[in-house]
């Protein structure tokens, strides 16, 4: 059974930096791994994904970057220059053989 394990949220101020981390158990290969998140009253989005390359949301350029370990099935979001607006629960996901698995969630807050 595929598991997907988030840590790392917390509150930030504005500016500060973060970084999430997903690990994920129970298949060998992971085709694609991403990070989504959905803030209050919004539907959840995608922010970045990582497979032989990495793709981002356009508001995060240049402030994320999404990494991965695929020998440790392991993925790291590197969040820089944080604003309000990236305020949101921060989702790992992973498509495996066709289907779609997320995590439980970890909040980031970013306020003065």
């Amino acid at each position: 059974q595929v598991q997907l394990v988030e840590s790392g949220g917390g509150l930030v101020q504005p500016g500060g930096s973060l970084r999430l981390s997903c690990a994920a158990s129970g298949s060998r290969f992971f085709a694609a791994m991403g990070w989504y998140r959905q803030a209050p009253g919004k539907q959840r989005e995608w922010v970045a994904t990582i497979t032989s390359s990495a793709n981002y949301l356009d508001s995060v350029k240049g402030r994320f970057t999404i990494s991965r370990d695929s020998a440790k099935n392991t993925m790291d979001l590197q969040m820089n220059s944080l604003k309000p607006e990236d305020t949101a629960v921060y989702y790992c996901h992973a498509r495996v053989g066709g289907v779609n698995y997320w995590g439980q969630g970890t909040q980031v807050t970013v306020s003065s």
